[in-house]
């Protein structure tokens, strides 16, 4: 397995961040080496000056955090991204959409950004924001998205009603069936928390400046297994 901080992309995502703050995390991240440090669309350009050169990509947010932005917003949004040469993307769905189960416009809203990243290999997650979701909601959502293609299918926000749960996860999971990869984002605070989600399957964790405890974590649990 590899070590946890190549599953984590450090969100540096508060709103009422300074710049000085934002610079203060996205080196937090590079610190730690974690897959990448997933920024808001205005911090781009310094987290990638601050990354340039290291093993941490830059990653950011798209309709965050609420993902009702109009479809021709998310796509010139994602154009404005490929412009800027960023590595992932992580779109929040219109889940307004799932909950009045109006599937084509849900579909058609993803594969706007979908499309304008794709053709130039940048890697989409889609976020269900699963607390405001039904089981069977999450599962259909899931199927879709990973018929259109997209890398991820990603838990929360972490700013909306509810973080990851197991049973959402389990479901994301169950519903990508292997075709698509899962994020578990939102309320990961500590290794253990980290570990259940990477041993459900889970191939990236969302976690904010909870990646200095759970990366902690890891290491006291190395040294206790060393210690025996």
């Amino acid at each position: 397995m590899k070590p946890i901080n190549r599953y984590i992309d450090h969100a540096v995502l508060k709103p009422e961040m300074t710049r000085n703050d934002s610079a203060a995390a996205i080196k937090l991240g590079v610190k730690h080496e974690t897959r990448t440090v997933c920024v808001r669309p205005c911090d781009i350009e310094l987290a990638q000056s601050l990354c340039q050169g290291t093993s941490t990509e830059v990653s950011t947010v798209l309709a965050f955090p609420h993902g009702v932005s109009q479809t021709e917003t998310k796509k010139a949004e994602a154009e404005a991204f490929v412009r800027l040469g960023i590595a992932e993307v992580d779109m929040v769905a219109n889940y307004s959409f799932i909950k009045t189960k109006d599937w084509p416009a849900f579909e058609k809203d993803i594969k706007a950004a979908f499309d304008a990243l794709s053709a130039k290999g940048i890697p989409l997650k889609v976020i269900l924001e699963t607390a405001a979701l039904e089981i069977d909601e999450i599962a259909e959502a899931t199927r879709r998205c990973a018929a259109i293609g997209v890398a991820f299918v990603k838990s929360s926000t972490g700013f909306g009603p509810g973080g990851a749960s197991i049973e959402a996860v389990q479901t994301i999971l169950d519903a990508a069936n292997g075709t698509t990869k899962v994020k578990a984002s939102g309320g990961i605070r500590t290794y253990a928390d980290a570990q259940r989600f990477i041993d459900l399957g889970c191939h990236r964790l969302g976690v904010g400046f909870s990646s200095t405890p759970v990366l902690c974590g890891e290491r006291a649990a190395q040294a206790t297994e060393s210690a025996y």
